[in-house]
């Protein structure tokens, strides 16, 4: 065994569980390329997970974490497989199949991360269900943990998560023929895992920093294994030049901090330089798309050394391509906050006006509509469109923040 003492000892429990999540993935692709059984094979990962947990800050962690992991897996899938009806044969398979020496294992293969998002990512699958599954199941996250993340009860998150598995039992395990057409399902359920941890839709956080660091290790690994397709490196790059300014999103106090407001030293300049580096090599390689644009907008944010020097007519003119390829309300949203930035705020209240059917009921719409009508000098028009937005969203700091910004303009 390795002792967790000395160098290793300092990162202690928080080691060992990276070490697991890294883990994860490739033993539950690796049983699942072996006996099938998603849903069972889960299970049993998730048990060896937790016999990990328990077991490696005592006695070390094993010369070889993924065998150790396997082994133990295996035994506990093959304990289940033995109360079904074709117990003698699956025995008899597993047996043959299970690695001779207790703690070696054949090295992972490349894709089985890749796969098991495919799989978790498949298009009978509503998003949320793909989300919850996905940080289950190649996120190695705990049904509690998901379900604290996105504040539901467990119970509720594990009947999402149960209904996910029982829709892809007896889906062959490997990447899919059509892999490509469906590659793109894979990248929206990461972004929105990412979003959500990035900004919280609701709760007493801005941030649940374990969903954006999930997103961002699970998207660095399809890039590894996809390096050369140009969105997945743009989803990589948006993450990253993006989660460079968390330090800086908040105050002492858990305020939120609006992007021209922050502390750009507080930024994180290595995070910045990976991710231009990233949109960068991607946008030569080809015609651009959607996450590698996004990626070039919040490049040219996190470049401009203070908000006074942004420059806002390349950041409209990249919002142009990007609507033309993705004509959404929010990409047109924040296109109209570019448009006021260049020509003025009156002239984004009257791109807000063209986009007021297709908002929805979000708390967005009318925070924009606040910030433009205080610009524009309209205060008391602004205070109320900033209390509507406070009374919409769910989450505490945003509240919080748009109820500052209506008192600031006075009754």
């Amino acid at each position: 065994m390795r002792d967790t003492t000395g160098t290793t000892g300092t990162t202690g429990t928080t080691g060992i569980e990276d070490l697991l999540r890294r883990h994860a993935p490739q033993v539950l692709g690796a049983l699942v390329r072996r006996y099938g059984h998603f849903d069972t094979a889960e299970d049993a990962v998730q048990e060896a997970l937790l016999a990990a947990a328990r077991q490696w800050p005592e006695r070390g962690v094993p010369e070889n974490p993924r065998g150790w992991l396997i082994r133990v897996a295996s035994r506990r899938l093959t304990d289940a497989l033995r109360g079904e009806e074709a117990r003698r044969a699956r025995e008899e398979k597993a047996a043959a199949l299970e690695p001779r020496e207790p703690y070696t294992a054949e090295p992972p293969r490349e894709d089985d991360t890749l796969s098991l998002l495919f799989l978790c990512c498949h298009p009978e699958l509503t998003p949320t269900a793909q989300i919850a599954l996905t940080l289950r199941a190649v996120g190695g996250l705990t049904t509690a943990e998901i379900a604290r993340a996105y504040l539901v009860p467990e119970a509720t998150m594990a009947q999402r998560i149960s209904r996910a598995k029982a829709k892809v039992r007896g889906v062959r395990f490997g990447r899919p023929d059509n892999w490509a057409e469906r590659l793109p399902a894979v990248l929206h359920t990461l972004y929105l895992i990412f979003n959500e941890g990035y900004t919280a839709t609701s709760g007493p956080s801005l941030t649940r920093r374990e969903l954006a660091g999930e997103a961002i290790r699970l998207t660095r690994a399809v890039h590894q294994l996809l390096p050369e397709a140009g969105e997945v490196a743009g989803l990589l790059a948006l993450m990253l030049l993006t989660d460079a300014r968390r330090a800086a999103r908040t105050g002492p106090h858990g305020e939120l901090v609006p992007l021209d407001e922050q502390d750009r030293d507080r930024w994180d300049r290595a995070a910045i330089e990976e991710g231009v580096a990233l949109v960068t090599r991607a946008l030569s390689q080809g015609p651009a798309g959607p996450y590698q644009l996004r990626a070039a907008i919040a490049a040219v944010h996190d470049e401009a050394p203070s908000a006074r020097a942004t420059d806002w007519h390349e950041i409209l003119g990249l919002y142009e391509v990007l609507v033309r390829l993705v004509p959404g309300p929010v990409e047109r949203l924040n296109r109209a906050v570019a448009v006021a930035m260049v020509d003025g705020p009156h002239a984004g209240l009257a791109e807000l006006e063209l986009l007021a059917d297709e908002l929805g009921e979000g708390h967005r719409p009318d925070a924009v509509r606040g910030h433009l009508l205080e610009r524009a000098g309209e205060f008391t028009a602004a205070r109320a469109a900033y209390e509507s937005a406070a009374a919409r969203t769910l989450s505490l700091p945003e509240q919080r923040y748009l109820r500052a910004r209506a008192a600031r303009l006075g009754p």
